[in-house]
């Protein structure tokens, strides 16, 4: 318990570790209190398009009328959340494999470390533009193919941390008294390495929000809902860029998506150093 405690004092004094929490909790409190924070309702046309930043309007509206400074609030709450779910999807899988490869050993881990090796070398980002136009733009397609793709390197770490846990004393002991691989795995293996998985879901979050953000400015995204991804779609698909309106109609959801990366990015390599600072010199 004390372990425990001097471990989360030092990721809490971690400049790092506090900077990407203060940041991830300030993204998840605008997402949470999205309909008291938006001054307007997000798919409602309130005034005239192409508004400049004013009072009434903190961003200016968008081509067809709609608040911007709305629709990044609500924004917030679809990329934060399919980033989220997408990261638990391939956190799920990963978890699964890498603790299957690293206690079985053996052929198990040789032909599910080979599926790893593949899954890696593959190119994400035109794998992924391939199934989710084949999949089509829905809300939960995306999230699937993002989750489904990003489980890879999650899975060698977590093997390489079963792979030191799996010979202690206790375990073996296990064994020996006839314990069943899943059994262990469930009740001895995963707890002790439900740390790395979890630094492993705050590091794949950050991912699975730029996945997310690129697949929909491609126009890949679900445009019935309102993600930073789909107003930077729009922004481009309406010349944008060449204008001045850029300045507050692109500038702040990107401003936004490299926060928010940035600090999941922070809080997961924090937690790493923290609980394993050699893990990454361990991983094989």
């Amino acid at each position: 318990m004390d372990n425990n405690t001097s471990k989360w004092k030092q990721f809490f004094t971690s400049k790092l570790g506090l900077t990407g929490t203060l940041l991830i909790v300030f993204f998840v409190y605008v997402a949470v209190f999205a309909p008291v924070i938006a001054p307007y309702d997000p798919f409602e046309r309130v005034d005239a398009p192409y508004l400049q930043p004013s009072g009434i309007h903190l961003l200016g509206t968008n081509d067809i009328g709609q608040d911007i400074f709305s629709e990044l609030v609500y924004g917030t709450r679809i990329s934060l959340l399919m980033g989220v779910v997408s990261a638990l999807v391939a956190i799920l899988v990963g978890s699964a494999i890498g603790i299957c490869a690293g206690y079985f050993g053996g052929r198990v881990d040789a032909v599910l470390m080979r599926v790893v090796d593949i899954a890696l070398t593959i190119p994400m980002l035109p794998l992924q533009i391939v199934l989710a136009a084949f999949l089509g733009s829905s809300y939960w397609n995306i999230i699937l193919v993002i989750g489904l793709l990003s489980w890879a390197f999650p899975a060698r770490v977590i093997r390489s941390q079963v792979l030191t846990v799996k010979n202690r004393g206790y375990i073996q002991a296990v064994k020996c008294l006839g314990g069943r691989p899943f059994y262990i795995m469930v009740k001895h293996v995963l707890p002790q390495t439900i740390s790395i998985i979890i630094s492993q879901f705050i590091l794949l979050s950050s991912r699975a929000i730029l996945m997310e953000t690129s697949l929909s400015f491609l126009g890949l995204g679900d445009v019935t809902q309102k993600s930073w991804g789909i107003i930077l779609y729009y922004a481009q698909a309406k010349s944008a860029f060449l204008t001045s309106r850029w300045v507050w109609w692109i500038l702040p959801p990107g401003l936004c998506i490299t926060l928010l990366v940035i600090a999941f990015t922070y809080v997961g390599n924090a937690l790493e150093d923290v609980i394993n600072p050699r893990l990454r010199k361990e991983v094989t």
